[in-house]
């Protein structure tokens, strides 16, 4: 007698998941970076005295999305900053329009890759290497200790600071990959730490963000193959470049082999409130119903500003809106999003999260929960979250051409 059993695998206990995140603490390194001790580093920083008015970040990836993405979301209510460029993208009409905006000879240069081998960095740096002098005076580097970016910056006396090995640079933001360059702008790094850590304990020690993320990583891998494109839809023109951070945090981390050799893809999708209303809404509410949406609020923007008490003609009927708060006004526009979906699609997997301001802590806590959901969903998905061979395949290739036509250049 002969069986073929083609069940599906039945989904490990919420158990077995938390017993492997804290099996993955001891070695995978985010996790801890939420206990730190940045004061080694913060004098380090003090003792450098710098006094650039700017400063240029240059890295792709996760060596810049986290810290765009914290910057961006407090930029405009914070006062004092120091103004951060980042400089991601090897399109030379970009580079070349962004590197007029800078006084380079009033610049801190921040060069930031582990490998310290990323063409896209190292081209970069070689190009503003071109156009102003670097040394210890005007650039520091964030690598791997051990990588050819450190050594060189030791050869220049450059001070240098480290990533550790076991932190992968989608989930660096809050190691000296992104503390620092905040850090030096002027952001409030007790509170961001404060974040991490009161986030860290409450789901450690299994309270009130076990409970709801948990639940949430368990209902997105139990339906992944009827939902499985993960959207969300961001009310807040800040939260844009968290958009960004999160699409790579997720699609890098989720999209992979899992251990029985089945593709596992969840794939991600960031959406601005109300911009995306007008356009992208349309697919969820009548196209395939495939994903799980969540929803970003901001419950104070601290900013009073009103719709005018005026009447424009032939537009009274729209009267209704005057004296209306911009603030109260968006997040009428998430709920009537919200609302619609719920009409709609009764089983939509759907949550709301909203933030309670803008500030430091808020958004390290709403950035910190993501990475603990990635490694929870990993987790349920029986998949490294941290590896990422297709990644490393294309930069191997590229590599591999580069080198083909330098070598046949030469010998034309």
């Amino acid at each position: 007698m002969t069986t073929s059993l083609f069940y599906p695998k039945i989904l490990k206990s919420n158990t077995q998941v938390f017993n492997q995140i804290l099996k993955e603490k001891e070695n995978i390194g985010y996790y801890n970076l939420a206990i730190q001790d940045f004061t080694q580093t913060k004098n380090k920083l003090d003792s450098l005295n710098i006094k650039a008015k700017n400063i240029a970040v240059i890295g792709i990836g996760g060596s810049t999305l986290g810290t765009s993405a914290i910057y961006n979301f407090l930029k405009y209510s914070k006062d004092n900053l120091k103004e951060l460029f980042f400089f991601e993208s090897t399109d030379p009409i970009f580079l070349n329009a962004s590197i007029k905006e800078l006084d380079l000879k009033d610049t801190l240069f921040i060069i930031i890759s582990k490998s310290g081998t990323t063409i896209e960095t190292i081209s970069i740096f070689k190009y503003i290497s071109s156009l102003i002098m670097i040394d210890k005076n005007n650039c520091i580097i964030i690598s791997d200790k051990k990588s050819k970016l450190s050594l060189f910056a030791k050869s220049k006396n450059i001070s240098t600071f480290d990533i550790p090995p076991n932190i992968g640079g989608r989930f660096s933001v809050f190691s000296n990959v992104g503390l620092i360059p905040l850090y030096l702008a002027g952001f409030d790094i007790n509170s961001v730490l404060k974040a991490l850590k009161d986030t860290y304990y409450s789901f450690f020690n299994k309270e009130a963000f076990y409970d709801k993320l948990i639940h949430k990583a368990r209902t997105i891998v139990q339906y992944k193959d009827e939902y499985n494109i993960n959207a969300i839809f961001s009310y807040s023109q800040l939260l844009e470049s968290f958009n960004k951070w999160y699409i790579q945090l997720w699609g890098e981390s989720l999209g992979k082999i899992d251990f029985f050799g089945k593709s596992q893809s969840l794939t991600p999708i960031g959406l601005l409130g109300p911009i995306d209303q007008h356009s992208f809404l349309q697919l969820i509410i009548e196209g395939k119903e495939d994903k799980t949406v969540t929803f970003i609020k901001i419950k104070n923007f601290k900013d009073e500003t009103v719709i005018p008490n005026i009447s424009l003609e032939h537009l009274e009927n729209l009267d209704f809106i005057n004296s209306l708060k911009f603030s109260d006004l968006i997040n009428e526009q998430a709920n009537a999003t919200i609302n619609s979906l719920k009409n709609k699609h009764k089983n939509l997997p759907l949550d709301i999260i909203e933030i309670e301001g803008i500030n430091e802590y808020e958004i390290s806590k709403l950035m910190f929960y993501y990475e603990l959901l990635t490694s929870t969903v990993g987790s349920f998905l029986n998949i490294n979250t941290y590896d990422q061979p297709g990644v490393e395949l294309g930069k191997s290739i590229l590599q591999n051409e580069l080198n083909k036509n330098t070598i046949s250049k030469k010998y034309k």
